[in-house]
Order: C-alpha cells, then sequence, then structure tokens
C-alpha cells in the first residue's frame, strides 16, 4: 500500500513539473530536441556520447574525464530506473 502511495505521489510531482514545463517553454519535454535524440539511445554509453557531445556544444566547457565519469554514473543509475515497474508510466514520458 505504502508502494502505490508513493508511486501515486511521484506520478502527481512528475506530471505537475511536466505541466510546468510546458506551460514555461510552450512544447511538451518529449518534443525537446533533445528528448527526441535520446529515444534513440539504447546504451548507457549511447547516452553518454549525446551528453557529451551536447556538453561540448557550449564553448567554456573543458571536457574533462571527472565531469564525463560523473555523468556515465549518473545515466548508469537512471537507466535502470526506468524499468522499475511503479517508474515505468512516468519515465515513459520522456524515454520510452
Amino acid at each position: 500500500m505504502a508502494e502505490q502511495l508513493t508511486s501515486a505521489r511521484f506520478q502527481e510531482l512528475f506530471e505537475s513539473a511536466l505541466q510546468a514545463y510546458e506551460t514555461k517553454t510552450g512544447f511538451t519535454l518529449a518534443q525537446h530536441p533533445l528528448a527526441v535524440q535520446l529515444q534513440s539511445c539504447h546504451s548507457v554509453d549511447d547516452i553518454t556520447s549525446l551528453l557529451q557531445g551536447q556538453a561540448m556544444a557550449f564553448s567554456d566547457f573543458q571536457a574533462s574525464d571527472k565531469i564525463m565519469k560523473s555523468i556515465k554514473t549518473t545515466v548508469s543509475i537512471l537507466t535502470p530506473l526506468s524499468d522499475a515497474a511503479f517508474l515505468v508510466d512516468a519515465v515513459g514520458l520522456v524515454r520510452l
């Protein structure tokens, strides 16, 4: 029962954040160019490479191993969460 309440609360917060993003930007997060590119990623390495390319687009970004290691670690943690039963509906809005 507690897991269902937590899941419902997370879903509510996530949907609220998506709505706030849409209100502020004028388009849904799923339509964002980066989200569209993420749809074609099938591994942690794919996601990391995409994010590294995005980060390098900033002229003041120094591609350090420490930053990229942090990004890869974060993606490695978040990727399995997208398969968690109680997160599938919410995360699927961004990453199918």
